[in-house]
Formats: C-alpha cells, structure tokens, sequence
C-alpha cells in the first residue's frame, strides 16, 4: 500500500477543512498560515495548492491571493441534473437485479430519520452517502460511485445544504427506491429515484430563499 506524500496529505487536509466548513468560502489563503498550521515546508505546500487549483477548490486571484471558492447555485443545479440521469438509470438496472443486503442496510439507517428529531449534518451525509452508493452497487455498475463521489465532494462544500437538521423527507424518498428495488419494480424504482432528485433540487432552491 503506497504511502500519501506530504504534498497528497496537506491537499488531503485542506481539502477536508474546506469540505467540512472548517474553512470558509470566499476565506483567503496563505501559504506562510497553511505552512505553519500543517507543519510543512512551501514546497510540498505549493505543490498541494497546485492540485486544489486543478481541482477548482480555490482560485488564485490576479494580485496572487488563493482564495476558497464558493460553489454557486447554478453548479448545484447543474450536478442534481447530471446525477438525477445517471442515478435513475441505476435504480432502474438494480430493480432488475434485486435487493442487496447492502440496500437493508441502508434502508434501516434511513429508518431513523423518520422519527423527526434534529439529526446532525455529518450524519445523515453518511448515510446518504451509503444510500446511493448501495443502488449503484445493485445496479453492478462499479464505476458509479466515483462518479458520484467526485460530484458530492463539490456539493459538501455548499453552505446552503448545512444549516438543516430534519431529513425526514430525503429518507422517506430513500426509503421508496429501495422498496421498489426490492419489489423488483425497475419502472416504481426509476419513477421515485427521479422524484428524489426533483425534490431535491426544490429543497435547494427553497434553502436558498431562506440562506
């Protein structure tokens, strides 16, 4: 198993502090604060801040300065389209397959949610992590949950999505999928994991009223 270089961890870290709102957007970086803090020498630093550049995690301004981007509602819009193709497709290939026991799983944690009591970010973006990684996986199509990774990380780093503490609705729509999945009903499967993502992308644009 290879080992991260230093540049990989700082990258790692500044990455994870970013996508968990520990550093904000629009926040203004500096490589001697970053070196301090990680502990590293500019040049693996450098190199880090190469790759969050590649990656559209920050920017660097005209004058030099790096600063964290903020993900626009146009950007979020965009990926709940690009995901609600690709994720319908996938429930509708699972059905045909069947329940998994990695889509039990899932369902009884989505379960939880339902109780209506305040539930913490992090958590649920766990399970929903767990969800669509579960229908994908039914679904036999290994490549997808990179995919989708690659999508959610740009989602996590929206403020818009953290301020809320009820996914009692989210649940309910996951817990539709995997019923259908289970009944082996690809079109009821397609049907509601394409209802997931059109209430999604009203919840995204009802928080954004409220942000």
């Amino acid at each position: 198993m290879s080992r991260e270089t230093l540049s990989q961890q700082a990258a790692r870290r500044i990455r994870e502090e970013i996508n968990e709102g520990l550093i904000a957007p629009n926040s203004i970086l500096t490589e001697r604060d970053l070196a301090e803090r990680l502990g590293i020498s500019r040049t693996p630093l450098r190199s880090a801040l190469s790759v969050l550049e590649r990656e559209q995690v920050i920017e660097r301004m005209a004058n030099g300065a790096l600063l964290v981007r903020r993900i626009a509602i146009e950007q979020l819009l965009d990926i709940i389209q690009l995901r609600l193709i690709l994720e319908r497709a996938a429930a509708v290939r699972a059905a045909e397959y069947g329940m998994t026991a990695e889509l039990e799983a899932a369902r009884g944690r989505q379960l939880r949610y339902l109780r209506a009591e305040p539930a913490k970010f992090e958590d649920f973006w766990v399970d929903d992590n767990d969800f669509h990684r579960a229908v994908a996986m039914a679904a036999r199509l290994r490549l997808l949950p990179e995919l989708l990774d690659e999508q959610r990380a740009i989602v996590r780093r929206s403020t818009i999505i953290r301020s809320h503490d009820n996914f009692a609705d989210q649940a309910r729509e996951h817990i539709a999928v995997i019923n259908a999945i289970e009944a082996r009903d690809a079109d009821a499967a397609g049907a509601e994991m394409e209802k997931h993502f059109k209430h999604m992308r009203a919840r995204t644009l009802g928080w954004l009223d409220k942000d």
